[in-house]
Order: C-alpha cells, then sequence, then structure tokens
C-alpha cells in the first residue's frame, strides 16, 4: 500500500483563509490600494507571445539585483515567499534537525518545517509579543538547522532590533538564518547591509503586500552567492511566470505608488490605534499593514459581525498570545471612515 512519509501525514489539512471575496477584505493583508497604474498599462500589453513562451527569470533577477544593489548571483526569485520557504527549508531542513521560529508567526513557517521532518523549536514571544533574543539562543544546538524570524512579524506587527537579529546570525553559523521581510517597506528596516559579513544570512522579499501584486505572486529570496546557487540547482527554471515577469519592472520603477501607499498604511494604522484608545481595546504597535487588536473573549463574533457588514477580518485567537484578538488589515484611505464605523457599530453589538 502507497504511503506518504509520517512527516505529511501527521500534518493538519491548512487551506487556503479566504473566507470570502463578497466585500472588503481586511483579512489577507493584501494592498488595498491594488496596484500600479504602470504595471495595469504593462499588463494591458501583453500579445500571445508572451503568454505563449516559457519565462525568463534571469531577467528578473537583474532588475532585482539591481534595486536592491546587490549581484544577481546572490538573488532567486520565487513564486512567492512560500516557495522561498520551501527551498530553503528542503535544502537545509532533514529529519531530526531544528527548526527555531518565535511564536506567535507566520503560519506556514511549522507547516513547511513539519512537513520536511524538522525538530520544531516554538520560542514563545516575551511581554507585548517582544522578540525573544536570549530564549532563541538559549534553544540553539548542534540540531539547528534553521532559523526563521519574520521581520515585522505576522500576526502581531512587531520588531525585533537589528542587534538581535545579529546575536541570532551570529551564534548559529551553522544554520541558515532567514529573516522574512515581507513587510519590510512598511517599516524601512532592513538586514541587507549584513550579507557581505554573514556567509549564513538570507533575506526574504515579496511583492504581494506594498507592491500590491498577490495575485502574480512573486518573491525573492536574497543571500550568499554560494548558497543560492545550491536551490538553483533544484529549483525549476520556470517556476515565475511570464506575466509577473513582465509587470517587475514597472512595480520596481514607480516608487512614488509604493511610497503613496506606505504613507496611507501608516496613517491609517493611527487611525486604527486612536480608535481603539477611544473604545477602551488594547492593540499593539504595528509596523506592517496591519493592526492586531483585542477585542475580548469573543474575537470569533466579532469577525462574524463585521463580516455580515461586508468586512472581512482575520480571527487571530488561536495564535499563541493572541486570545481574544483580531488581525485588521490596514484599508486604504477612501475605505477608513466606514471601516472605522464599522468596528464601532460591531462593539456595541457583541459586547454586554
Amino acid at each position: 500500500m502507497l504511503k506518504p512519509r509520517e512527516s505529511i501525514t501527521a500534518l493538519d489539512p491548512y487551506r487556503s483563509p479566504i473566507a470570502s471575496r463578497d466585500g472588503l477584505s481586511l483579512d489577507l493583508n493584501e494592498n488595498l490600494a491594488g496596484c500600479s497604474p504602470r504595471v495595469l498599462a504593462r499588463l494591458r500589453t501583453l500579445g500571445t507571445e508572451d503568454i505563449a513562451r516559457y519565462p525568463q527569470r534571469e531577467i528578473g533577477e537583474r532588475l532585482i539585483a539591481n534595486f536592491l544593489s546587490v549581484n544577481p548571483s546572490q538573488v532567486l526569485l520565487t513564486n512567492g515567499v512560500d516557495e522561498t520557504l520551501c527551498l530553503l527549508f528542503s535544502t537545509y531542513l532533514r529529519e531530526g534537525s531544528e527548526l527555531i521560529f518565535s511564536d506567535p508567526t507566520f503560519v506556514m513557517y511549522p507547516i513547511f518545517g513539519q512537513a520536511f521532518g524538522a525538530q520544531l523549536v516554538r520560542v514563545p514571544a516575551g511581554e507585548n509579543f517582544a522578540f525573544p533574543a536570549a530564549e532563541i539562543l538559549a534553544r540553539i544546538s548542534p540540531r539547528t538547522q534553521v532559523i526563521v524570524i519574520a521581520n515585522p512579524n505576522n500576526p502581531t506587527g512587531t520588531v525585533a532590533a537589528p542587534a538581535d537579529l545579529l546575536r541570532t546570525v551570529e551564534a548559529a553559523p551553522g544554520a541558515a538564518v532567514l529573516i522574512d521581510e515581507a513587510y519590510f517597506d512598511f517599516y524601512g528596516e532592513t538586514m541587507l547591509g549584513e550579507l557581505a559579513r554573514h556567509q549564513n544570512l538570507f533575506i526574504a522579499r515579496t511583492f504581494s503586500k506594498a507592491y500590491g501584486l498577490a495575485g502574480l505572486r512573486l518573491g525573492a529570496l536574497v543571500g550568499p552567492p554560494e548558497q543560492i546557487e545550491f536551490m538553483r540547482r533544484f529549483c525549476s527554471p520556470f517556476n515565475v511566470n511570464a506575466v509577473a515577469l513582465a509587470c517587475l519592472e514597472e512595480a520596481l520603477a514607480d516608487q512614488d505608488f509604493v511610497r503613496e501607499y506606505v504613507t496611507q498604511v501608516r496613517q491609517g494604522r493611527e487611525q486604527i490605534a486612536r480608535l481603539c484608545q477611544e473604545m477602551g481595546l488594547r492593540c499593539w504597535p504595528s509596523s506592517a499593514n496591519f493592526v492586531l487588536v483585542q477585542v475580548g473573549g469573543g474575537a470569533g463574533a466579532f469577525a462574524a459581525a463585521m463580516q455580515r457588514r461586508g468586512i472581512m477580518i482575520r480571527d487571530s485567537s488561536a495564535n499563541l498570545g493572541c486570545e481574544g484578538c483580531v488581525r485588521i488589515t490596514v484599508p486604504a484611505s477612501h475605505q477608513m471612515t466606514g471601516v472605522l464605523e464599522a468596528i464601532r457599530q460591531t462593539l456595541k453589538e457583541v459586547q454586554p
């Protein structure tokens, strides 16, 4: 009888988190302003040959390398950060090795780690979801093969100090340390400048958030050339689709669009935080395009009531330390008034 590996059969099923597209989706941390008009204009120029031919990923990697001021040999374009995780984890994890991450964090870290047979070392976040640097350092062992840190973190929006990230990289020279900078644009701090000095450091970026290209699935892994080369050996040469590659140059070129959206997000975070203060709710300072809000024990009821008002938010109460919390993507500026009013009315409905 055909049987999959035990590490696969032990996984809990994980399906698309999309509950509905009927309404305003503030549950997936997408760009609510959409993508750059320049990207849309480029899409309209695509013809039959563009679609019928296999894509040339190397062209996109040179664009990214130039944009990030690194060598193209340091860049691997991927089908979103999900593929980045698959490639890096499958390269360095093996049965019985250890994957270290702070908890709560991005749900795909433990899923991919378990799938590749690693032992999951979950290190609880500190007070107010602070990055647990000392505790992570204490858990590093000869079996540690990968350490992954989302910075800013999802679902909390919190960040780790650069000094703590460096201490982690230096404490585990035999492990791949991935800094997932998916929300970098809303924060502004990066570890890219440390790549030349640390041969075990990797940076992940995505175009799903600030650039509004989530539907095109485009990510990038940046790291030491000799390590990136190992992943090129088994990464499909056509993993990134031609449409995504065709749009990449225009997306990178329109930094005015990105800056405008980031400004909207930062202003929107403050508006949500002020509403929370007004309504007596706890929320955490966020450096991403979402805010984690504690609405009480009825987080599920709160999310359901918001959905009845046509607004989807994420019930995060199942995450460690997030009991009674929901995660709310910051809407575009023209949507903010309606979202704030919906939160007010929903609180009146669900709170006694």
